[in-house]
This record gives structure tokens, C-alpha cells and sequence, in this order.
């Protein structure tokens, strides 16, 4: 717990769980999200190729996970730690940098 503590830049290890609880339901939450998505689109389990259901499922969970980390941080308390070590640094990787450097 000292390491993450230390890592994270966290005060105590109660934050630490809190935070890995938050990881735990928003992984849940998104694959819950997922399959209403997935039907939505047009993309169904039994009648849709293995090839493309699951990859493009994959993805989508990937980026619902992404977008509601922080709300799920915020539901615990968490919000200021997700947006600044993951979802603000996902976001610069996948090109919204100039948002996020100061000037």
C-alpha cells in the first residue's frame, strides 16, 4: 500500500481502496453501458461475425471505461485524482494536448 501511496501521490490507505473500488465498478459499469450500445448500432451477439462483434465491442467498452472514470471517481469522492492521472492524460495521448498545457 506504500508504494501505490507514494506512486499516487495519496495520504492515506483509505483513498488507496477507495480508488480501487472505483476501478473495479467502472469496469462493471462499462460493460453494462456496452450492450445497450452494441445493440443500438446494430451489433448482436448471435447474428453479427465473431471478427467484428468483439473487437468493435472491445473498443467501445475501452473508451466508455475512459469517460466515465471520472464520474464514477466522482460518485466516490475521487474526481480530482482520475482527471489528473488518467483521464487528462488519455486524453493528451490521443491528441487534446493544446487543452491542457498551460501557457
Amino acid at each position: 500500500m506504500e508504494k501505490l501511496k507514494q506512486r499516487w501521490g495519496l495520504t492515506s490507505n483509505f483513498q488507496v481502496l477507495l480508488i480501487l473500488i472505483v476501478f473495479s465498478v467502472n469496469g462493471s459499469f462499462a460493460t453494462l453501458i456496452v450492450r445497450p450500445l452494441t445493440e443500438t448500432i446494430g451489433l448482436d451477439y448471435n447474428t453479427t461475425n465473431p471478427w467484428l462483434f468483439w473487437p468493435v465491442r472491445i473498443l467501445l467498452i475501452f473508451f466508455i471505461y475512459q469517460l466515465t472514470l471520472p464520474l464514477v471517481g466522482f460518485i466516490f469522492g475521487q474526481f480530482k485524482f482520475f482527471w489528473n492521472f488518467f483521464t487528462k492524460k488519455m486524453l493528451m495521448r490521443m491528441g487534446f494536448k493544446k487543452f491542457f498545457v498551460k501557457n
